[in-house]
């Protein structure tokens, strides 16, 4: 595919990366939900037509949480390799519907796998971005106890992504307090990396807070619910929480 021209660039990014829930990918269950992966690639693949540079980082809850199988007496380590493992088969299932729709994608992982992936080399992956290609990042940071969002942050970093669009189950955005368990949380339309670390909101883990606040990068915390919500989200129209540094 040649690179895009800047002409046809909409909205306010020209490269993001994009933080998908893995439970959503499982459709509320464990395992796959071809249908939502499904409607997740055609939002995907519309940005993308409209000139948008789009990688994109996948979590693994619809098959595994190191956490939570630590919880019940695996160790952490051994756990959290498990998770990875699972976000690649979440990657390889959303590349097979991005080329469905036309759109060229490579998947990169931080745990080499050279018959399904590429390893993750940034470079390449600014060249396929420029190229037009969908690059998706498996395998979280390679490296156990450390979340999906966190690796959002660091790789949107690395490849220089204008900003990092997070999408969340369940919440639309980031609240003063907990919407799940407080009925009269209010949502924030904007809010800085600082407040948020200092109030303790945990929409999104510290470290990856604490990444971007520290590199000036900023954050769409948004809802995955919602017809199109996606492809507003990396179009860069107003949706959800915006999170800056200042």
């Amino acid at each position: 595919m040649a690179p895009v021209p800047e002409e046809a660039l909409h909205g306010a990014y020209r490269r993001v990366l994009l933080k998908l829930s893995g439970e959503v990918f499982g459709g509320g269950k464990i395992g796959l939900a071809p249908e939502v992966v499904r409607g997740i690639a055609q939002q995907i693949a519309e940005a993308v037509r409209a000139g948008v540079q789009v990688a994109v980082v996948i979590g693994g809850g619809n098959f595994f949480r190191g956490a939570e199988l630590q919880q019940q007496g695996m160790d952490r380590t051994r756990a959290d390799y498990m998770g990875m493992l699972g976000t690649v088969m979440n990657c390889l299932a959303l590349q097979d519907f991005l080329e469905k729709e036309g759109i060229d994608t490579r998947v990169q992982t931080a745990i080499t796998m050279g018959q399904v992936a590429e390893p993750y080399i940034p470079r390449r992956a600014i060249r396929h971005l420029e190229k037009g290609r969908v690059v998706i990042f498996g395998a979280g940071a390679g490296m156990p106890f450390f979340s999906t969002d966190t690796v959002s942050a660091q790789r949107a970093l690395e490849i220089k992504c204008d900003a990092v669009l997070m999408s969340k189950n369940g919440v639309d955005g980031v609240y003063d307090s907990d919407p799940r368990t407080n009925p009269g949380a209010k949502k924030l339309d904007k809010v800085t990396y600082a407040e948020a670390l200092q109030q303790g909101l945990k929409v999104v883990d510290a470290a990856a807070f604490s990444l971007c606040m520290d590199n000036g990068l900023d954050m769409i915390v948004f809802g995955m619910e919602g017809p199109g919500n996606i492809t507003r989200a990396v179009r860069g129209e107003r949706i959800g929480t915006l999170v800056t540094a200042r």
